[in-house]
């Protein structure tokens, strides 16, 4: 059945403003240049009784969305850690767009599954993790840790003789989550997720540099014979600290506790020669988070869970119904993630690996690392400005001097003023009682003559607020 002209008409008018967005990186604001008010009245259509040609709303969707849409696929965006979107993981995502796959299981896309097996080795062999690794791909590192703490839930109860997916929670042991002082809120929503409740976890203090020390885990374990889930770094937001694995991991399995990682970006420093040595004895551990859309640059829903104990990650995800065929010796993707029906996102992953290789991977992070350090002193040597920390990875903090003390409030003011300028976008943090600006590169396009016109921008936003 021939395409009709109204659907080409559509998807090219797309591809043309797709290309004209991207084309346009190096001249847009980085940051939205529309209010909140601006948006709603833009986009605020009254609903029709008819419809629109389908050209015309792509038309007038990509006018009146323009100017709230943030720069993140450029090279001077450093608020968060968002990366872009290399040419194949993207033109990847269109195709699976276009397919429109439901990747619940194999019968329903089998070339959706077999892509998601070979990404899972590739991936399992980039970051040296055991052979038996499970590995799900989920929409990001939120539902990666609830699917990596759902297995662990799993485990830990039933090695106490307690099956939690038939018999629930109440009356099962109670389980603790020690877990990095410093750590991500998204292992917080996970532990509620799994229906464990913030209640359970315990913080396990950092020394400065952002790590648990080993008396510090030895003394939390020997504190409760209570199973325990053990949460470590692998790149913390703010200072990029990982956790001492090689140490804590062996003691925590000692003590039957399970060991889970988040490592959303920093998991990416396994693949580089210079930064491996941060993640040494990662693979003592038991599960594995990260996110592809972050150092591997493919577009939004792509966080990947790894699991080392893979009948608890069956365990934990699986459904089985009469109309459902199972795949055999296919791989089901239900088995691996708490989604049925799902987007066929390891298509993007499997592009964007094989775009890169294993040394376009390793050039790519060690080269972000050197900007991300090189904006950091770029603008921490600026008058007015102080240096904080400048991590060994992608992160580093920056503070502005406030003439009055008020160093907090300066700082803030010199992120909106950077912010509004359109020439780099940066995000706040109130680190260790301190406001903040946070560096954090990630993204493929960035380029040292980013780095130059970023610094060039803090220069000007503190000279002129």
């Amino acid at each position: 059945m021939p395409m009709k002209s109204a659907d080409r008409a559509a998807l090219e008018r797309a591809a043309e403003h797709a290309f004209a967005f991207l084309e346009g990186l190096g001249t847009r604001s980085v940051a939205a240049t529309a209010s909140l008010v601006e948006l709603r009245a833009r986009l605020g259509r009254p609903l029709a009784d008819r419809g629109v040609p389908a050209a015309q709303v792509i038309d007038e969707l990509a006018a009146d969305a323009d100017a709230g849409i943030l720069g993140s696929q450029g090279g001077r965006f450093f608020g968060w850690v968002i990366g872009g979107g290399t040419p194949a993981a993207m033109a990847a995502d269109w195709l699976t767009t276009v397919w429109d796959q439901n990747a619940g299981v194999y019968a329903c896309s089998p070339a959706a599954s077999v892509v998601e097996e070979v990404a899972a080795e590739w991936l399992k062999q980039l970051f040296d993790l055991p052979d038996e690794t499970s590995v799900g791909f989920v929409t990001g590192a939120q539902m990666a840790h609830m699917t990596c703490l759902a297995a662990a839930r799993h485990a830990l109860l039933r090695d106490r003789g307690w099956d939690v997916e038939r018999q629930g929670l109440f009356g099962a042991p109670p389980i603790r989550v020690l877990a990095n002082a410093d750590r991500h809120g998204s292992v917080d929503r996970a532990v509620r997720f799994v229906g464990l409740g913030s209640d359970a976890i315990e913080p396990l203090k950092v020394d400065d540099s952002g790590r648990v020390r080993p008396e510090t885990l030895r003394a939390a374990l020997d504190a409760s014979p209570n199973p325990a889930i053990v949460v470590l770094q692998a790149g913390e937001l703010n200072l990029a600290a990982f956790d001492p694995f090689e140490e804590l991991a062996p003691m925590a399995r000692a003590a039957g506790a399970w060991t889970h990682v988040d490592g959303a970006f920093g998991l990416w420093a396994k693949v580089s020669p210079k930064h491996r040595e941060l993640v040494h004895g990662l693979e003592l551990c038991d599960s594995w988070t990260t996110d592809g859309h972050k150092y591997l640059n493919v577009p939004y829903d792509s966080g990947i869970a790894f699991v080392r104990d893979a009948a608890a990650h069956r365990a934990a995800m699986t459904l089985s119904t009469s109309y459902l065929p199972a795949g055999g010796a296919a791989r089901d993707q239900i088995d691996t993630n708490p989604e049925f029906s799902r987007r066929a996102r390891g298509f993007a992953i499997y592009a964007a690996v094989r775009e890169l290789g294993r040394e376009g991977l390793a050039d790519l992070v060690e080269r972000t690392c050197r900007h991300a350090q090189a904006i950091t002193r770029g603008i921490g040597a600026l008058p007015g400005a102080e240096l904080i920390a400048a991590s060994g990875l992608n992160q580093g903090l920056v503070r502005f001097l406030g003439p009055d003390g008020d160093h907090d409030r300066r700082t803030d003011e010199v992120i909106a003023a950077i912010n509004a300028s359109g020439e780099a976008l940066f995000g706040g943090v109130t680190w260790r009682g301190r406001r903040a600006m946070r560096v954090s590169a990630c993204n493929w396009r960035t380029t040292e003559a980013d780095v130059a016109r970023t610094i060039e921008a803090a220069r000007r936003a503190l000279a002129d607020s």
